[in-house]
């Protein structure tokens, strides 16, 4: 089986044995605590499933600044993006050496983790811009990526942590959420190899089931993991339980049984394009997959990356060796009139853009809204229902 990143077992953070996390909960009663916001809590749920192996907590801010300009710590780890806890005030917990960072997605704001302070310091604006501009590409407030990381504070909380729970994330999604150790479990247990992963945070429609299948036939792999991100989204984007339907809908109708899992991870989307392409390749190592599939423009959002900077990135910034992971590199995937069937349209040269239906989201959304299925060459009848009552009861 594919090795974690940077060791050779996984190192979750989360508290397994029931009565060690029971006297840290005991502990962190009496500890100063502060609320941590939720990009910080995201990180949080990461580490304690493991998707950010080898870490062992938060980054101090040299280790902030030479992963954004090199995608290395100071202690020359691999990583893409800086892993941070930022408050606006950290008096709270002012000269405390071990604190509770308290939930800020959970009503009573529970405590999310025990932390063992390691440094309590201030970014400048400087250091601010040169994170977003290294990380994100921009400095832009437009850019929801970049507007989410300037609002949370100044000052970066850093220190090893031990996890007491994953959030809101069991609660809210069950049947869903599995961390990067459950689901390196499950992959040992079906005897799966080959395993190629596909992210997403929308509904899946036929382009995108069939990028899975073309994948998977190519790679010749065992199994599929669909893995859906479960955390904060922008607005307009159609929530987790929505999709979650859908895509379970999909799989069970036109995938052979026993080849896919169907689950979701507990994290912010930063909208970061190729640094957070890199990213999701670490933590799909750390779950136990082999091939990760990128397609065109993922993680980003509006103009602000090319078409396949989430691709070449791999190719012209990530070290050799950094991962083991291999990329499964994709093109856009459409419905070919010509062909009668779903191509990756780069490998169909003799087409134009009217040999393929095309339409774009709002035009899909505008469409769902009124009750209209899209085109069976563009989504599953059976998927589109789902959504189209999503869409309808919101004009209701």
């Amino acid at each position: 089986m594919i090795k974690p990143h940077g060791s050779d077992t996984l190192n979750p953070l989360y508290v397994a044995d029931d009565a060690a996390r029971e006297a840290l909960a005991k502990e962190a009663e009496s500890l100063p605590s502060i609320i941590i916001s939720s990009a910080a809590a995201g990180n949080a749920v990461m580490l304690g499933g493991g998707y950010f192996n080898p870490l062992t907590g938060y980054m101090n801010r040299a280790d902030a600044l030479n992963v954004a300009d090199n995608m290395h710590t100071t202690s020359g780890v691999f990583f893409p993006t800086p892993v941070l806890n930022m408050v606006e005030d950290p008096s709270p917990i002012e000269g405390a050496k071990r604190v509770a960072l308290r939930d800020p997605n959970v009503e009573g704001h529970p405590v999310l983790a025990v932390m063992d302070v390691e440094a309590i310091e201030e970014f400048s604006d400087d250091d601010m811009n040169v994170i977003a501009e290294k990380v994100y590409r921009t400095t832009d407030m437009e850019h929801p990526g970049v507007a989410a990381f300037m609002s949370v504070g100044r000052f970066a909380i850093s220190g090893p942590i031990q996890v007491l729970n994953y959030s809101y994330f069991e609660k809210d999604f069950p049947d869903t959420f599995r961390t990067a150790v459950q689901i390196r479990n499950e992959i040992e247990q079906r005897g799966w190899n080959k395993v190629v992963a596909f992210q997403t945070r929308n509904p899946m429609h036929l382009a995108h089931e069939e990028l899975c299948h073309i994948a998977m036939d190519r790679i010749g792999a065992d199994g599929l993991v669909i893995h859906m991100l479960l955390g904060k989204l922008k607005p307009g984007d159609i929530p987790a339980d929505v999709r979650d339907a859908a895509i379970r809908k999909m799989v069970e109708l036109y995938f052979p049984p026993n080849s896919v899992i169907i689950s979701g991870y507990g994290f912010d989307m930063l909208y970061a394009g190729p640094r957070e392409a890199v990213l999701h390749a670490l933590f799909r190592q750390n779950m136990g997959a082999t091939h990760f599939i990128i397609g065109r423009d993922h993680a980003g959002v509006g103009d602000y990356y090319g078409a396949f900077d989430a691709q070449t990135i791999f190719d012209e910034e990530v070290p050799e060796g950094a991962l083991d992971i291999e990329i499964f590199r994709a093109d856009h995937t459409a419905y070919s009139k010509k062909l009668n069937k779903v191509v990756m349209m780069c490998e169909a040269p003799d087409h134009t853009k009217e040999d393929f239906v095309l339409l774009s989201g709002t035009k899909v959304r505008e469409m769902l809204g009124q009750g209209i299925a899209p085109p069976k060459e563009f989504s599953r009848p059976e998927v589109a229902k789902i959504l189209m009552d999503y869409y309808q009861s919101l004009n209701s």
